[in-house]
């Protein structure tokens, strides 16, 4: 401001000269004024005016300071006069006898307030400007952005016209709905419930593994609830600083209350609420003040009246006790898997937005993923959706699914992969052998798919499901999930008299089921119905000693060899229709229920089977895949310009045509069948066993 000001004044003095007023009526009366203009202003008259000639005037130059002197030529004026009649009669005298042009100014009526903006504002902008910056320093407002409002919750307010979510968008979950609608009808009506003497409940523990639906829930309470709803992560309250998450909790629910009712979601709420006594000091003593604080707002002295606390996690069993006892936590609702109508629920609920085809049975492909969760099933269709309109096709249909199913288990199909001939004998011998130990052993499972193709880490895989929907495992059962996982080492052994590596994720997962039914189910004669292990809790490692570590590791070796041996029975017995499916894997590469049926019971491949392919699909590198897509579009296009041109008598016509050849189009690729059957979850059930 100082340098413009410095600058600013000499510009003026070069242009400009204040004098007195006897020089200017002097100037005046000597002819050398060009013309002037009078103008009253504060109890004077303010004269401004321009000389004939420019005039040599002495003043100042050099920095602020500096006193040394040049001489500059002025062609302006300024000057005060006195409000006199004798003065304006002399001046104007003065004028008249030299023909100087004269003129008057009416007062500005407007100064008072550029004064008013010239001096106040500028002050006012530098109070709010230091207030601003105290306001944050001492965190004021509890905006996220403020330097010292770390100590101030996150949680605001749920706009409710934001949140569609409501109860009907919830499927498969009828029970858990049911508990949450009665929290919701109790904030509405509480008068019903306390007329009876109940209270309400302090907190709603929503518990089960990821991707069922616990936070999915906790919005359509949201929605229906009709009250204020305040949304934070367990991980939001603890932060760099000591003490901030108990004064996040505080600050949450006192905002709570003051709206009261209301409902407070905490998701992840193990992220603070774990076992306390673990921790060794540091950030988990941060993290024990922070539940001690969540403790004393859901059931401490004051009470938290007309507050509701719903909080998600998939690891209840680290909770600390004191805070899922009744008083804080009152209800525990587990979501869980869905069952099979639960499934189909939810398949409907996601392909409202989606056209299927008429072959397409959400009824069965709920029947084939067991062990699949609402994101799951949601992911499902979505790659359903995402290959059909790769296809070019307007409807999804079982074909795509089929497909889907494939990629969400194991991962896109690795079709450019080489791989020599021995290996790939070896892989068809390998599937085979688990599937004809599958066929005989059925009295649980159903042998569902096999292939060769490879897809993510897998060479090949065969798919078994369950029967029906089990909650409960029997030792025969198990023993025959680890007979057909060894049908694979088996099947290799009798035909090539070799082993490779591909029976490596067979082992891990036979192995887990043996362990799980010695050290768990208590299915081993040896040890006896004892539990020696429990994996929700031994951390640091096992609890028995080391002669029934030895014990368990016989039992589990034992195990293993029991049914390798009645897997290596079993082929030898079926040496011909094990080498029947193998050879139509080799030929087919992929083989679904009704083609394996076929062979095992005809000894041939089903009439109807077709083996053909997308070419998009069948395409070896990305730039022949995109060469056969630019193909098929290409004419598409040419036939669309075809109609058109030959029924272009009416526009109405014209659209028929071409809507009716978009939609005949994609057709050629519908009739593939190589896989009729959707598939299913085959590592997600066997992770589950």
């Amino acid at each position: 401001m100082g340098v413009i000001y410095f600058f600013n004044g000499n510009t003026n003095q070069t242009t400009s000269q204040e004098i007195q007023s006897s020089q200017f009526v002097k100037n005046l009366k000597d002819d050398k004024v060009k013309n002037f203009s009078v103008q009253p202003t504060g109890g004077v008259y303010k004269v401004t005016g321009t000389y004939r000639q420019g005039q040599k005037v002495q003043v100042q130059s050099g920095l602020i300071g500096g006193n040394q002197t040049q001489s500059k030529t002025v062609t302006k004026f300024t000057t005060t006069v006195l409000e006199n009649n004798s003065s304006i009669a002399e001046i104007t005298k003065a004028a008249q006898s030299n023909n100087v042009k004269m003129n008057a100014k009416p007062e500005e009526s407007s100064g008072f307030w550029v004064n008013l903006l010239v001096y106040v504002l500028p002050l006012l902008l530098f109070v709010w400007f230091f207030y601003m910056m105290m306001g944050r320093a001492g965190g004021q407002g509890g905006g996220n952005g403020k330097v010292m409002s770390f100590g101030k919750s996150k949680a605001k307010p749920a706009d409710s016209k934001q949140n569609k979510v409501r109860f009907s968008d919830v499927a498969g979950e009828e029970e858990e709905k049911q508990e949450l609608v009665e929290v919701v009808e109790f904030l509405k009506d509480p008068r019903k419930f306390t007329t009876l003497g109940a209270t309400i409940p302090h907190g709603v523990l929503l518990e089960g593994p990821p991707g069922t639906g616990k936070t999915l829930l906790a919005k359509a309470v949201a929605g229906e609830a009709g009250v204020p709803f305040y949304s934070i992560s367990g991980s939001d309250f603890v932060e760099m600083f000591v003490g901030v998450g108990a004064s996040r909790v505080r600050d949450l629910f006192d905002q709570a209350k003051k709206a009261a009712p209301a409902i407070i979601f905490i998701d992840e709420i193990d992220a603070v609420g774990r076992r306390r006594g673990a921790g060794m000091g540091g950030g988990h003593d941060e993290r024990e003040q922070t539940l001690n604080q969540l403790l004393v707002e859901m059931d401490g002295f004051s009470g938290n009246e007309g507050v509701i606390v719903i909080a998600a996690t998939n690891r209840a069993d680290v909770l600390d006790p004191a805070l899922t006892r009744p008083g804080r936590f009152d209800r525990k609702i587990l979501v869980g898997r869905p069952d099979i109508n639960g499934r189909e629920a939810i398949l409907k609920v996601h392909s409202k937005n989606k056209p299927l085809a008429n072959d397409v049975d959400l009824h069965e492909i709920a029947k084939q993923t067991p062990g699949f969760v609402g994101a799951d099933l949601a992911n499902l269709l979505n790659e359903a959706a995402l290959l059909a309109a790769r296809r070019n096709k307007t409807q999804i249909d079982a074909s795509d699914l089929d497909e889907a199913e494939d990629r969400v288990i194991a991962g896109p199909a690795k079709r450019n992969r080489v791989i020599s001939k021995e290996e790939r004998e070896t892989v068809a011998y390998h599937e085979a052998g688990h599937t004809v130990v599958g066929l005989v052993l059925n009295d649980a499972r159903v042998v569902h798919k096999v292939t060769i193709v490879p897809r993510g880490r897998a060479g090949g895989y065969a798919i078994m499901l369950p029967r029906e929907d089990q909650q409960l495992m029997s030792k025969k059962d198990a023993m025959e999930q680890i007979a057909g996982l060894m049908g694979g080492r088996a099947a290799e052994e009798i035909v090539f008299d070799s082993q490779s590596s591909g029976a490596s994720n067979d082992f891990e997962q036979a192995t887990n089921i043996a362990r799980a039914m010695v050290t768990q189910y208590g299915m081993s004669k040896r040890l006896g119905p004892v539990q020696l292990e429990n994996p929700a809790q031994d951390t640091y490692g096992p609890r028995y000693s080391q002669e029934t570590g030895a014990a368990v590791d016989e039992e589990v070796r034992r195990l293993t060899n029991e049914a390798h041996d009645t897997a290596k029975k079993i082929i030898e017995e079926h040496r011909d229709k094990h080498k029947l499916i193998a050879e139509a894997l080799l030929k087919y590469e992929t083989l679904d229920e009704k083609q394996i049926l076929s062979l095992w019971n005809d000894g041939k491949m089903p009439e109807s089977s077709d083996t053909s392919e997308f070419p998009s699909e069948r395409a070896a590198t990305f730039e022949e895949a995109k060469r056969e897509l630019e193909r098929k579009e290409a004419e598409r296009q040419a036939e669309l310009e075809k109609d058109h041109g030959s029924d272009s008598q009416s526009n109405n016509s014209a659209e028929n045509s071409t809507a009716d050849n978009g939609s005949d189009e994609p057709e050629k690729p519908d009739d593939v069948s190589k896989n009729d059957q959707p598939k299913d979850n085959n590592h997600d059930h066997d992770d589950n066993n």
